[in-house]
This record gives structure tokens, sequence and C-alpha cells, in this order.
């Protein structure tokens, strides 16, 4: 079982929750099992709660896959610029902000 999670203190639930649920509709069209997306039924199932989507598959289901689909979600939502993909654990990725700012860079000119 894999989870996709979205920190909740990031943004406020108003942004996240359709996030998620277009996230959610985009994995159900989008995976492909036996080389056939729409092909779900029995092997791979996907829940959502507040703040994780969880996938969990009968047969392997490389995590890899889960973060190129999410990667190309935040592309077609143009949001890609601003959020990334990053593994916190074993089954876990986590959507993070970037982090912007002169952090540890000065300008001595």
């Amino acid at each position: 079982s894999l989870s996709l999670s979205l920190s909740l203190s990031l943004f406020s639930a108003a942004f996240t929750r359709p996030l998620f649920r277009s996230q959610e509709k985009f994995l159900h069209e989008r995976i492909k099992v036996n080389g056939k997306t729409n092909n779900l039924t029995g092997v791979v199932s996907i829940q959502r709660d507040n703040s994780k989507i969880h996938v969990t598959s009968e047969g392997p289901f490389s995590k890899r896959y889960l973060k190129y689909l999410s990667k190309k979600f935040l592309k077609k939502k143009e949001i890609r610029d601003y959020l990334r993909v990053v593994s916190t654990n074993p089954t876990t990725y986590t959507l993070d902000t970037f982090k912007f700012g002169d952090e540890g860079e000065e300008d001595d000119e």
C-alpha cells in the first residue's frame, strides 16, 4: 500500500480538497494495469481521506510510477513550479513546497 499526502498546514482546506479530488480522478484515469488504463477492477484500489490518497495493489506496483503520475498531474494543473513530490518513508510520498529565497546565498560584491 502506497500513500500520497499533502500537509494541511501548508495550504487551506479550500485548496487541498479540490486538488486531491482531481488527483484521485487523475490516478483512476491514468494508472495502467496490464498495459491498459481504466482497468483497475480488483487489482488496484484508490481511496482518499482528508489529506492522503492511498493506492493499494494486489500485485506489484511501483512507488516510482506513483511519483511519475503525481508529477504529471502537477504539470497538468500548472502547479509543478510550486510543489514537489518528496519521499518521506518507503511507502509514502508528500507534496511539499519548493524552498524559495536567499537561504545561505550571500552576494559580497
